[in-house]
């Protein structure tokens, strides 16, 4: 049995246990919206950060509102697929997407031709979890430490490759901005997601890797990668031993992957007040919260409108500091 399969198993089964501490759901809601099954698009392939994190809520959400909710992966093009099949999408409620800090607001100053805008093309619903980024390492790169890595690739610049999940994902532009941190050159080596990037990570192809906790934790957990850096404010709590990159030496840097749930613009505001209902009572849950640690990632709970909109700034500044354009 995979690993990603054997974990979904695992979020699934608490999934039941998570609905007992949901509050009730109102009948008149439920009659009104919805009435057919919701999908919820994916914008990566199966087993990686943001399916990880979207199947569990599908299922908690299916059990609240009484209908199912299909999780449909679209993958390509950074999320752009998936996110511009839902921004094209009728608004009616019944087409969601997972999205990501890359989907709705890295993309927004990546791409030349964005087949959509990352606001005015969707209707923010609710957002749901972050989790920080991690610098990995193989075994045998010989990097034991932060300041290790930094050494090497100061001695032999442009020489270390690192590996992400594509170019202009939350991996990506985490080791861009810590190479201008850090005053360093790495080789950026871009994958078709997190998971061709890991599987050449295991066998030693590439010693570096920036992505999200989740995609690497239980690979860390059994020796086979080393964490050497997390790239939040404060330490994972799955890895309370791994340093943070502020603390490392380049204090103030802090850079977060997350999720949140979007739909097509105009969509009815009954709607969307009945998924962010929902999705409030799962993200308060004592067990989906402890779900959600177990793979390194924490509930994200702000002002999704304007949290976007600052997003789309910062994240806008690194692109243009790297020089990054893509079509």
């Amino acid at each position: 049995m995979s690993y990603s399969h054997h974990r979904r198993q695992v979020l699934s089964a608490g999934a039941a246990s998570a609905l007992s501490l949901l509050w009730p759901w109102s009948a008149s809601k439920a009659a009104a919206y919805p009435s057919n099954p919701i999908r919820l698009v994916v914008p990566f392939p199966p087993g990686g950060p943001t399916d990880i994190v979207a199947r569990p809520l599908a299922q908690l959400l299916s059990d609240i509102v009484k209908q199912q909710v299909i999780v449909d992966n679209r993958g390509g093009a950074g999320g752009s697929i998936g996110a511009d099949n839902v921004a094209t999408s009728s608004a009616d409620g019944y087409t969601l997407l997972m999205a990501t800090v890359g989907t709705n607001a890295i993309n927004q100053s990546l791409y030349k031709k964005l087949p959509y805008d990352a606001v005015t093309s969707f209707t923010p619903v609710a957002s749901v979890a972050s989790a920080p980024i991690s610098v990995v390492v193989h075994p045998s790169s010989g990097f034991t430490s932060l300041q290790d890595l930094v050494s090497k690739a100061r001695a032999k610049p442009g020489t270390i490759p690192f590996g992400s999940a594509g170019n202009g994902t939350p991996g990506h532009l985490t080791g861009a901005m810590f190479c201008t941190a850090a005053g360093i050159e790495l080789m950026h080596v871009p994958y078709k997601g997190s998971a061709p990037a890991i599987t050449d990570l295991l066998g030693g192809q590439i010693p570096v890797m920036f992505d999200p906790v989740q995609s690497v934790l239980p690979h860390v957990q059994t020796g086979k990668l080393r964490a050497l850096a997390v790239s939040s404010r404060e330490r994972s709590p799955v890895w309370p031993d791994v340093p943070t990159i502020a603390e490392s030496g380049y204090a103030g840097f802090e850079a977060t992957a997350w999720w949140a749930v979007f739909g097509p613009a105009g969509m009815p505001p009954e709607a969307t007040e009945a998924l962010q209902a929902a999705i409030d009572k799962i993200l308060h849950s004592e067990p989906y919260i402890k779900q959600l640690a177990s793979i390194g990632v924490s509930p994200m709970r702000v002002p999704l409108g304007s949290f976007q909109k600052e997003e789309i700034a910062k994240w806008g500044k690194v692109v243009q500091q790297i020089g990054l354009v893509m079509d």
